[in-house]
């Protein structure tokens, strides 16, 4: 009697880190934020909240009306693929599967080892606990983004929104710190791609992982 041939390592079933919708997704996402932080710093030039300005060569739009006009334009890209990144994730079940759990304890454990180089990243597919809070605080940040930016497009139609943010000076001002926080967001995640090459090759072809 024959003994069954062991399978080989390198034929063991693998998929992508990355499915296909998620890296559409996220570049198209990607494409919108970066359009309206440029849209947006223009229009936060044109009346300031705060003592500065921003440089007018890192803005987009040349003027107001056209840096509305992107800005208007990019809110429908991101607001519409943004939901359609949520829904896919919670509906592969890939949300959950991915981000959670999530502990105190295990996001100081995974940045300690990150501060020490220690934190491996040979399974893209696999998410540590500072990259699924980061992940986590991204959305929840895009979705603040977008309710601040209702408010302040169509106060009048989002009575609602425009109290719980505390009126539209407020809303202003919650808008802006969203943005800002988003923008640190970007600044750590390119580093963090920089660090890790391989991370920008998943993102754009989807790189197989054993399962």
């Amino acid at each position: 009697m024959s003994a069954v041939p062991a399978v080989p390592r390198a034929s063991r079933a693998s998929r992508p880190s990355h499915p296909r919708w998620l890296r559409l997704t996220h570049w198209l996402n990607a494409l919108a934020v970066l359009l309206m932080i440029g849209s947006g710093w223009r229009i936060y030039n044109a009346s300031p909240l705060y003592d500065f300005s921003f440089p007018k060569a890192i803005t987009l739009g040349g003027w107001l009306g056209g840096a509305l006009q992107w800005h208007f334009a990019a809110m429908w890209l991101l607001g519409l693929n943004g939901l359609l990144y949520l829904l896919l994730n919670v509906a592969s079940g890939r949300l959950f599967r991915r981000f959670f759990p999530v502990s105190p304890s295990g996001v100081a454990h995974d940045l300690w080892a990150a501060l020490r180089g220690r934190l491996g990243h040979a399974n893209l597919s696999v998410y540590n606990q500072v990259q699924r809070v980061a992940y986590l605080f991204v959305m929840l940040d895009v979705a603040l983004l977008v309710i601040s930016g209702l408010v302040l497009w169509k106060s009048v139609q989002f009575p609602i929104l425009r109290e719980l943010l505390g009126g539209y000076d407020s809303a202003r001002h919650v808008h802006f710190i969203a943005m800002s926080l988003l923008t640190g967001f970007i600044a750590v995640h390119l580093l963090m791609v920089a660090l890790v090459p391989k991370t920008l090759w998943a993102m754009l072809v989807g790189r197989k992982e054993s399962v």
